[in-house]
């Protein structure tokens, strides 16, 4: 069931990989790798990037779990559940790239082209959306800088010259008159 929540996630990644934005600026030359066609890579090619590809995600995926390290030892909760939400995800994507990787050799050595490509598409747009993730997890950690301490004082000083005095102490209110009931009901 877990395995199908995730295909889901690449498959999200996949149409967002597939049309990209008008707006957007030029790829950089890893992400240009992940976005060329499939068919267009020989098949050594993909297996050595795909293994590229799987050593990447893991040294992003223990690159965030020093963050989560770092969360956990500064005792910030906030911090440490976005990171290890990031976390997560990461394991989910490499689990699926492993499995993914696996397949394409299987596909390779028995030469099935669209096979191999459908298997490379996914290891490709895993690294993608691994390294999104390893950008969101930095922000996870630094995101929080502006949060406050306990032990913080705010002294604030009021001026004098405001006009109507203070706003939040207005004036005490005048006698409410309270009329009596009528003498006889009218019906």
């Amino acid at each position: 069931m877990r395995n199908v929540g995730m295909l889901a996630v690449l498959a999200a990644g996949m149409a967002t990989a597939q049309s990209p934005s008008p707006a957007a600026p030029p790829a950089p030359p890893a992400a240009t790798a992940a976005l060329e066609k499939a068919s267009d890579v020989p098949d050594s090619a993909k297996l050595v990037r795909s293994t590229q590809a799987l050593s990447g995600m893991r040294e992003v995926l223990r690159s965030v779990l020093g963050k989560v390290e770092e969360a956990r030892r500064t005792k910030d909760v906030v911090k440490l559940n976005c990171a290890n939400e990031k976390l997560t995800q990461i394991k989910g994507l490499l689990r699926i790239s492993e499995q993914a990787d696996v397949s394409l050799q299987e596909a390779v050595s028995r030469q099935e082209s669209s096979s191999s490509e459908h298997e490379f598409t996914k290891v490709m747009i895993a690294r993608q959306k691994v390294g999104q993730l390893r950008s969101e997890a930095e922000e996870c950690i630094g995101q929080l800088a502006f949060r406050t301490d306990e032990n913080l004082f705010v002294e604030v000083e009021e001026p004098n010259n405001l006009p109507g005095g203070d706003p939040s102490r207005p004036p005490t209110p005048d006698i409410v008159l309270v009329r009596p009931p009528p003498a006889s009901p009218v019906r």
